[in-house]
């Protein structure tokens, strides 16, 4: 049964925790694996609630952000590998005086700049540890807290219009910049999107994304909360798919990597399996795309459409079995999700919508409704968003879910928020009969030499759905042509090459020309709806795995481009100074 507490009724965050547990007191609220047993646990709301009052060792983050909250202080979450600069950069700006943080090694690991955290007080370390590890600054978290089952109390200076968190963005340039949240602006995004989706008390809620991004935190967190939905926490992002088979979640947001990489072990295993079996699956898509259209409004009866329970049975029940078998939806963002991924999970009778933010908008803006899920779009505003175009083609966005403000940054703030409230995204867009389309960043458009304007999301989406690629970006700032570099999927790489005939020995085989010329038909293929300036002219491949890690990526797994032609440089020059020949 639905049971949504509004924002009114909450009055802050630790208020939708209150609500919660006068509601539904014994009903299941987190549930996370247990190391020492091996064996997964839960925590009823009532539970969560004491453990609030006396922050003991257990669902850390929740527990503490709502004790954060309810002490009318405001939570600055850090990403466990964010580089030291950028750590510095956000304690200082913000101010922080007071650090929980998982275990004294990690702690250990931020020994170079321990001596630069300049207003830190105190270190709280959730996990037990020696003794002898003990300083003036840093603590045992269960030596400091208080242990009486006290009962939670809101500071009574805490208010909708409090401010909650300082989110630091990672950001694709320059250093993180702190987006500034009131309860409200993430009260209201979570109560909008309850508006477009049914969650239920009995839904489970499968959570691996970082809670230190505002995606994961609204609608993975505040939004079950807010619903009486349970929250099961992965056990870590390499046993997703355990888990969910294990743990049958019926509702999942995710980042289009974890699909992409569904939608290449379903294409590998269909490439590698027989004619009978590969017809059977082109036949399932096939109708499942007259079904939903059907669903969608947007077609009408086939005589095909009475094969469809017998053939979700025999392919679409496979893949979501593999995924638990209960999931009724799942919502993909963070980044664009190619359309062949998203029209295989729909026409397979999988629903997976697209949805559309920003941290600024704390962060939902807009997202696809199962039974309005449109092909291409982001979906339509929130209830209570506006949105529109700009002259120059930025979607503007305004509503209660727009930040505060830029922490300590006036100058940046009015760069994105102008006097009328409008929040300018830097996403170039489109709305079509009320539905928002993302096409490209307002300034990373591509000028060639020759004048010509390249979008490069646009190009790179259309070759991510060549599955030999992982992540790819397009270059040719001031060029005369454009370049991509391309991360390669290894295992189908290599099946590439043997079909080809060429040797995989010694992992040469990446820069064979003839392999690179094959790809780059594929690609420009990939590319035929383009002019012809905006065809890659020439490739570098590399086996390099682009994450947070090495800073290719932000820590949402969005490409860094100036991080990215930095570490290829060598590569990118090669690439021009040898215009007629592949780089080798």
């Amino acid at each position: 049964m639905k049971d949504y507490i509004s924002p009114q009724e909450a009055g802050s965050l630790p208020g939708l925790l209150i609500e919660r547990v006068k509601r539904t007191p014994d009903a299941p609220a987190l549930r996370q694996f247990d190391e020492a047993t091996g064996a997964w646990f839960q925590k009823t709301w009532r539970e969560v609630y004491k453990t609030v009052a006396w922050a003991r060792n257990s669902m850390e983050w929740v527990f503490f952000d709502m004790a954060t909250l309810a002490c009318g202080l405001v939570v600055v979450p850090i990403y466990i590998k964010e580089s030291h600069s950028n750590i510095v950069h956000i304690f200082n700006d913000s101010g922080a005086r007071l650090l929980i943080i998982e275990d004294v090694e990690t702690w250990n690991a931020l020994a170079p700049i321990h001596s630069q955290l300049k207003d830190l007080m105190r270190v709280l370390i959730v996990k037990p540890f020696k003794d002898s590890k003990k300083t003036g600054l840093v603590r045992y978290i269960n030596d400091w807290v208080c242990h009486e089952n006290l009962e939670v109390q809101i500071h009574e200076d805490v208010t909708a219009d409090s401010n909650a968190t300082v989110v630091y963005t990672s950001g694709t340039t320059g250093l993180p910049k702190g987006v500034l949240l009131t309860h409200n602006n993430i009260m209201s995004n979570a109560w909008a999107s309850l508006q477009y989706f049914d969650v239920f008390r009995e839904d489970v809620f499968l959570s691996f994304l970082p809670l230190t991004h505002m995606f994961e935190r609204t609608a993975g967190y505040y939004l079950p909360v807010m619903s009486g939905a349970t929250i099961c926490y992965a056990r870590n992002v390499k046993t997703v798919g355990e888990d969910l088979v294990t743990q049958k979640p019926t509702l999942m947001i995710c980042v289009p990597l974890v699909l992409q990489r569904t939608y290449e072990k379903i294409m590998a295993a269909m490439k590698a399996s027989s004619p009978v079996k590969r017809a059977v699956f082109n036949l399932t898509l096939g109708v499942g795309k007259k079904r939903f259209l059907k669903e969608q409004g947007k077609g009408g009866w086939h005589p095909l459409l009475l094969l469809w329970p017998l053939l979700f049975k025999l392919v679409g029940k496979k893949v979501l079995d593999g995924m638990g078998g209960r999931l009724r939806t799942i919502v993909s963002g963070g980044a664009p999700l190619p359309p062949e991924i998203w029209k295989m999970f729909v026409y397979l009778g999988i629903p997976v919508v697209q949805g559309y933010g920003m941290t600024e908008a704390s962060p939902v803006i807009s997202v696809n409704k199962p039974l309005d899920n449109v092909e291409g779009s982001v979906g339509a505003p929130l209830p209570g968003v506006e949105a529109k175009i700009a002259p120059t083609g930025e979607l503007l966005a305004k509503g209660p879910l727009v930040m505060k403000g830029y922490w300590n940054n006036p100058g940046a703030t009015a760069e994105v928020i102008d006097k009328d409230g409008w929040l300018h995204t830097g996403d170039v867009g489109e709305i079509r009969d009320g539905y928002l389309f993302i096409t490209d960043r307002l300034k990373q458009i591509i000028v060639m030499s020759n004048g010509e304007k390249v979008p490069p999301e646009r190009l790179e989406m259309a070759v991510r759905d060549v599955p030999l690629f992982g992540n790819v970006m397009v270059y040719g700032e001031r060029r005369p042509y454009l370049i991509l570099i391309a991360e390669v999927n290894a295992p189908m790489i290599e099946e590439f090459a043997h079909v080809m005939g060429v040797s995989t020995d010694g992992g040469r085989h990446i820069y064979d020309e003839r392999l690179q010329t094959a790809l780059l038909a594929l690609i420009n293929e990939k590319l035929s709806g383009f002019p012809a300036y905006a065809k890659i002219k020439k490739l570098h491949l590399t086996n390099d795995v682009w994450s947070p890690d090495n800073s290719l990526t932000t820590n949402t797994l969005k490409i860094r481009r100036k991080a990215i032609v930095q570490h290829y440089s060598a590569e990118i020059e090669a690439l021009y100074s040898q215009p007629t020949a592949p780089h080798r």
